[in-house]
């Protein structure tokens, strides 16, 4: 199994994972009206995955289609055997790579020493990564992470991580304690470059380096190609961008298209795909997050709102939305 990231034209585009927001009926979406370079999956816990009682309930959020190549599972965990185990199972399941999550907040996942927990410890880190290349050794390991836990560390963090020789390193630019109160520090980009490339020069390479992504404040493709191009970065990763979006990787599609009766009707048809994908798995409430962002800037959009966060199932939606549009 080749590495796709080599294939990749670049600036490279990616969608960000994101909990209860990028899963496989969303990602059917994108997919369907403008797909990414590289899709991921929401992040799942190895060690739940490790164990088979849990292991049933977490393997819907590692559900892809056909059409959603190259996509990436994204795991977390502090245990090196079971992300060992893990990695392997992905490689199983079909994956196209695996990502090491280690810039999530969320105090549930640092209290297990993942995700942004694993910044204060780098040696960890590395054995975790080496753990994903033990499960899955013909699959590339990439980490998402950020620029440290509460000061910028790149100096010391991210160089420990791409000495592991990483396929791809995403950088969300900013550091844990910060969250998303702040700008990202894109300015920091240009060094991270710098890190990566002395990396491999001292390792005598020049060539096949780990890319690059940086995550952040990424507007849209067209701001996405400029921090690119000014930062030296391979690519960008956009998160919440993508809200209310669908169009938002579709480099064809203008802005003109995305009137309001074109989004109402996306919006049914994903609560149906959320419904058939995920109805027995999901409480149907996941599907408000996307009501609030499809629903808005336009006449009436708040009424509207009100009424769909009301909903119990995909038919009261399509309801509701039909009735709108008809008056």
């Amino acid at each position: 199994m080749s590495n796709f990231w080599k294939k990749l034209k670049k600036p490279i585009f990616c969608l960000a994972p994101m909990a209860d927001v990028t899963d496989c009926a969303f990602r059917q979406v994108i997919a369907k009206y403008g797909k990414p370079d590289v899709f991921w999956t929401e992040f799942v816990s190895a060690d739940g995955l490790a164990h088979k009682d849990a292991r049933k309930k977490l393997l819907i959020d590692l559900k892809f289609s056909k059409n959603e190549h190259p996509i990436v599972a994204q795991i977390f965990g502090s245990n090196p055997e079971n992300i060992k185990k893990v990695s392997a199972l992905c490689k199983k399941l079909g994956f196209d790579g695996i990502d090491i999550n280690m810039g999530c907040p969320h105090k549930s996942v640092e209290k297990q020493c993942a995700g942004a927990g694993m910044i204060k410890n780098p040696k960890l880190a590395r054995e975790i990564i080496r753990a994903a290349k033990l499960g899955a050794p013909l699959l590339p390991v990439s980490v998402k992470t950020r620029i440290g836990y509460s000061k910028n560390e790149i100096e010391i963090w991210i160089r420990e991580l791409l000495e592991e020789d990483l396929a791809a390193l995403t950088v969300h630019l900013r550091t844990r304690k910060e969250m998303s109160s702040v700008p990202a520090h894109w300015e920091e980009m240009k060094r991270i470059v710098e890190i990566r490339d002395e990396v491999y020069f001292t390792k005598g390479r020049v060539g096949d380096k780990t890319l690059i992504i940086g995550n952040g404040d990424v507007l849209d493709l067209e701001d996405g190609r400029r921090k690119c191009t000014e930062y030296g970065c391979d690519g960008v990763m956009l998160g919440r961008a993508i809200f209310g979006n669908p169009w938002l990787f579709n480099i064809e599609v203008s802005k003109a298209a995305f009137d309001t009766r074109k989004k109402l009707e996306v919006l049914v048809g994903h609560t149906k795909l959320f419904e058939k994908l995920l109805g027995k798995h999901k409480n149907f409430a996941i599907m408000k997050k996307h009501f609030k962002a499809y629903v808005n800037q336009f006449e009436g959009a708040k009424e509207l709102r009100i009424k769909l966060m009301e909903t119990k199932n995909a038919k009261e939606v399509e309801k509701i939305i039909n009735d709108f549009l008809i008056t």
